[in-house]
C-alpha cells in the first residue's frame, strides 16, 4: 500500500478496501486525486505496483474494481469469495474513463426488509464495499431510524413504550417508516433499536468516508394515533389502518421537523430525505390540491430543521394506482414542489416508466431505477436487453436523468442484471450479448473459463434473461413452486396454460441446454463450483425445475379431470421434485431458511425477544401478515432449502389428497383446502421449517443428477 494512501481524503478508506478484497500482503496501490470537475478515475500498473487516481473515494474504488475486471478477469460480486488471489499486479497503460452518469441510486425500503434486516456489522461492511466497487453514490439508509423516531416522539410527549408499540417488529419496519402499517408484530425492544443505532452510524460513517450521500427517511404523515386523538383520518394499506394528520394541522410540519432534528442529532445528514406519503395508499382526500397541501407542509418541516433538504420522492404510486394519479394530479402535486427541493425515483423504469409519461417529471431532477425483483423472490428472471434499451431511450430523451439506480426489493439475487445496469454509469452498452456478456462471463469466472459457459451465458440471455418486464410480476411469480395451491385450475384449465406459457416465452429445451453446459463447464473444472458458478449451478437449476414443475401441474390437472382422482404415483412423482430441489438448494448456505432464521435469532437478547425475532423472519417469507391479504400472502416466497421440500411441498400434498373430493363438490373442497393451508402456516410459525437431511453429494453431483433426471424438456 502507497504511504500516500493517508494523505488522499478517501486514501485510507479505499485502502481498506483494497485489503478486504486482495488480503492483508496484496501488491502495492497508490493512489492519488484528479480535478473533481468531472467525476472520473484513471489506474496504471507497472512494476507490480497500481496507481489510481480518482475524484472522490467511490471512483477511486470503481477505477481499482475497473482494473481488476479489465486487466486481472477478476470482479467482485455478491458471491465471489474473498480475499481475491492476486499475486501480482499485471503491467497496464493509463486508462482513464469519466461516469457518463454522476449518482447512482441503490436499496429500496422493502430491501431493509426481505434482506437485510438481521445484517449485522460483517454483512454491511461487505455489502458497502460491493456499492463502492460498483459505483453507487447514493445509498437509502434506514438503519437506525428507530432510535430517531423513539427519540423524536419522546420529545413531542409520548412515553418510549408506546413508542415501541407503534414501531412494530423489525421485519416490518420499512413498511412502518413508509407508513403503511404500525404496530405490527412487535412490540420493539429497546435493545434492538440500542443496537441498532450503533449499527446505523458505523453503517454511515464508512459509507461517508468513501464519499456517498446516504438518504435517510423522513416523515411521511403517518403517526401514533395517541399523539393527536381526533385530530388523525384513517387510511387501509392490505387491511391494516394506520392514521395521518392532516397537512394544514400545524403538527404535521411540527412532527415533520422534530423527526428531522432527532435525526441529523444522532446519524447527521446529506440533506436528502425519502418520504412518500401516498405510497400504495392515495391520498384521504380526492381534492386535486390535496397532495399539494402534503407537499408543502412536509417541506416545511423538513427545511425549517436542514434550510438545504432535498426530498426524494418514489414514482411508484403513479404506476402503482394509476387510475388516481391521473396527469393533472401528478402535475398539480410536483408543481406543489420547487425543483431544487425534489429527486424523483422512477423505480421501475425497465418495465413501466413514468418519465415518459409525465415528460420527464416537469423538469425535477430524476433517477432512472431498475427494481427487476417483488418480495425478493430468487428465481432467475429478466430481461438484459430490454432494460439496456430502456435506459439508453432515457439517456437520449432531451430531459436525461440525473442518475440511475438500483431498487430492487431483495439484493444478492441475478447478478447479472444488476451489474449491467451499474455498469452503464460508466460505460454504454448496445448490444448485451456483444458488448457485455463475454466481459462478465470472464470476469466472473476467470481468463481461463470453459468456453462453454459464455455458450450457457448466451442462451441464458434468449430465456429466462430475455423475459419481458411486467412477465416478473406474474399472479404465479415462480410458478406452481411457491403458490398456495387453489382448485381454480380445475374449473379453467385453459387459464393456467395460457398464464404458463406467458410465463416462460421461451423455448425449455434451449434453457435447459444452458444448464447442461453449466454443469459439463463445472465438471471439467471440480474446483470452480465453490464459487459464483456453483451459484449458478442452482439457480439455472430452479429456472428448470421450476418449469417442469409447472408441467407436472398441469400434467395432474389434465389427469384429474379426465379420470376424477390423480394415482398416488402422479403425485409422488410430482412432490419429489420439490424434495430433490431442496436437497440441491441445500448445499449453498445462501439458499437455506435455516441461515434466515438463524441470523434473525442471533440478535436476540432474550428469550422473549427471540421469539420475537423468530417469528418476524418466518412470518415475512410466508403469510406475511395476520390478516385475509391473498396478496401479501407468499408475496416474499423464496426457493430455499426448508421451504421448497418442507412447506411447499407439503401443501401441495394437500392440495392433490382432495383431488377427488373437489371434482365432486369444488366448493368443500376449497374450503377444506384453505383450512388445511391456513393450519400448515400456523405449524410453521410455530415450529419453522423441518430440517434438511445431508444432501448425498455437494452442488456438482447432485447438479448432474437432477439434470439427468429432469432436464429433457418434454
Amino acid at each position: 500500500m502507497g504511504d500516500d494512501a493517508a494523505q488522499v481524503p478517501w486514501g485510507t478508506t479505499v485502502a481498506g478496501l483494497a485489503r478486504r478484497i486482495l488480503g492483508e500482503n496484496h501488491p502495492p496501490i497508490a493512489f492519488g486525486e484528479l480535478d473533481p470537475s468531472e467525476r472520473s478515475f484513471e489506474y496504471r500498473a507497472e512494476g507490480g505496483t497500481l496507481t489510481v487516481r480518482a475524484t472522490d473515494g467511490v471512483a477511486a474504488a470503481v477505477g481499482l474494481h475497473t482494473y481488476l475486471r479489465r486487466v486481472c478477469s477478476a470482479a467482485v460480486g455478491w458471491d465471489t469469495p474473498l480475499p481475491l488471489e492476486t499475486a501480482r499486479f499485471p503491467d497496464s497503460p493509463t486508462t482513464r474513463l469519466t461516469a457518463r452518469i454522476a449518482q447512482t441510486y441503490h436499496l429500496n425500503f422493502c430491501t431493509y426488509g426481505y434482506t437485510s434486516t438481521y445484517w449485522d456489522w460483517s454483512d454491511w461492511e461487505r455489502e458497502i464495499d460491493w456499492m463502492a466497487l460498483h459505483g453507487v453514490t447514493a445509498p437509502l439508509s434506514l438503519v437506525g431510524h428507530e432510535a430517531v423516531l423513539r427519540e423524536a416522539y419522546t420529545r413531542l410527549g409520548l412515553d418510549e413504550e408506546t413508542v415501541r408499540a407503534f414501531l412494530g417488529g423489525p421485519s416490518y419496519l420499512p413498511w412502518q417508516y413508509m407508513g403503511n402499517l404500525d404496530g405490527f408484530a412487535g412490540p420493539l425492544t429497546t435493545r434492538w433499536i440500542d443496537t441498532h443505532l450503533e449499527l446505523g452510524r458505523r453503517i454511515l460513517e464508512r459509507q461517508r468516508a468513501f464519499g456517498m450521500r446516504p438518504i435517510l427517511p423522513a416523515f411521511t404523515g403517518h403517526v401514533p394515533p395517541q399523539l393527536a386523538p381526533e385530530r388523525t383520518t384513517p387510511r387501509t394499506w392490505h387491511s391494516f389502518v394506520t392514521e395521518v394528520l392532516s397537512p394544514t394541522d400545524p403538527l404535521y410540519a411540527q412532527v415533520a421537523e422534530q423527526i428531522t432534528r432527532s435525526q441529523i442529532a444522532l446519524l447527521g445528514t446529506d440533506h436528502r430525505y425519502a418520504a412518500d406519503p401516498f405510497i400504495e395508499m392515495p391520498p384521504v382526500e380526492a381534492d386535486l390540491s390535496y397532495p399539494g397541501a402534503v407537499a408543502e407542509a412536509t417541506l416545511d418541516g423538513l427545511t425549517t430543521a436542514d434550510p438545504e433538504a432535498v426530498w426524494v420522492l418514489q414514482a411508484w404510486p403513479f404506476s402503482y394506482q394509476r387510475e388516481f394519479w391521473t396527469d393533472d394530479r401528478v402535475t398539480a402535486f410536483l408543481d406543489a414542489i420547487p425543483d431544487e427541493r425534489l429527486l424523483v425515483l422512477d423505480l421501475w423504469a425497465e418495465a413501466d416508466p413514468q418519465w415518459e409519461r409525465f415528460d420527464a417529471f416537469s423538469g425535477k431532477p430524476w433517477m432512472w431505477c431498475a427494481l427487476l425483483n417483488f418480495g425478493g423472490r430468487t428465481d432467475p428472471i429478466g430481461d438484459l436487453q430490454g432494460a439496456t434499451d430502456a435506459l439508453n431511450r432515457a439517456r437520449e430523451a432531451p430531459t436525461a436523468p440525473a442518475g440511475l439506480g438500483l431498487a430492487m426489493e431483495g439484493t444478492h439475487n441475478n447478478p447479472a442484471f444488476f451489474e449491467l445496469i451499474l455498469d452503464q454509469a460508466w460505460t454504454r452498452v448496445d448490444d448485451v450479448g456483444r458488448d457485455w456478456l463475454p466481459g462478465f462471463v470472464r470476469e466472473r469466472y476467470g481468463p481461463d473459463h470453459d468456453p462453454a459457459l459464455l455458450r450457457s451465458w448466451q442462451r441464458l440471455n434468449t430465456t429466462i434473461y430475455r423475459t419481458p418486464g411486467p412477465l416478473v410480476f406474474p399472479e404465479r411469480f415462480n410458478g406452481v413452486l411457491t403458490a398456495r395451491p387453489d382448485y381454480r385450475d380445475l374449473a379453467e384449465p385453459q387459464r393456467l396454460r395460457a398464464q404458463a406459457e406467458e410465463l416462460v416465452g421461451y423455448e425449455p429445451a434451449e434453457l435447459h441446454r444452458a444448464w447442461e453446459e453449466l454443469v459439463e463447464a463445472a465438471e471439467a473444472d471440480p474446483e470452480s463450483a465453490r464459487g459464483p458458478l456453483g451459484h449458478d449451478l442452482i439457480d439455472v437449476a430452479t429456472a428448470a425445475l421450476a418449469r417442469v414443475a409447472d408441467r407436472a401441474y398441469l400434467s395432474l390437472v389434465d389427469t384429474a379431470l379426465r379420470d376424477g382422482a390423480v394415482g398416488a404415483e402422479d403425485t409422488e412423482r410430482f412432490l419429489a421434485l420439490f424434495e430433490d430441489l431442496d436437497a440441491l438448494l441445500a448445499t449453498r448456505t445462501e439458499y437455506t431458511f435455516r441461515r434466515w432464521e438463524e441470523k434473525a435469532a442471533s440478535w436476540a437478547g432474550d428469550a422473549d425477544e427471540r421469539t420475537m425475532l423468530v417469528d418476524n423472519a418466518r412470518r415475512l417469507l410466508t403469510v406475511w401478515d395476520s390478516h385475509d391479504s391473498p396478496f401479501l400472502n407468499d408475496y416474499a416466497g423464496r426457493l430455499w432449502s426448508g421451504l421448497v421440500g418442507g412447506y411447499y411441498r407439503d401443501r401441495w400434498r394437500m392440495w392433490a389428497q382432495d383431488l377427488d373430493r373437489a371434482q365432486a363438490d369444488p366448493e368443500e373442497a376449497a374450503v377444506r383446502l384453505d383450512q388445511r393451508l391456513d393450519e400448515r402456516a400456523r405449524v410453521f410459525l410455530a415450529e419453522g421449517a423441518s430440517e434438511t437431511e445431508p444432501a448425498d453429494g455437494d452442488v456438482l453431483t447432485l447438479s448432474r443428477t437432477l439434470l439427468e433426471r429432469y432436464g429433457n424438456p418434454r
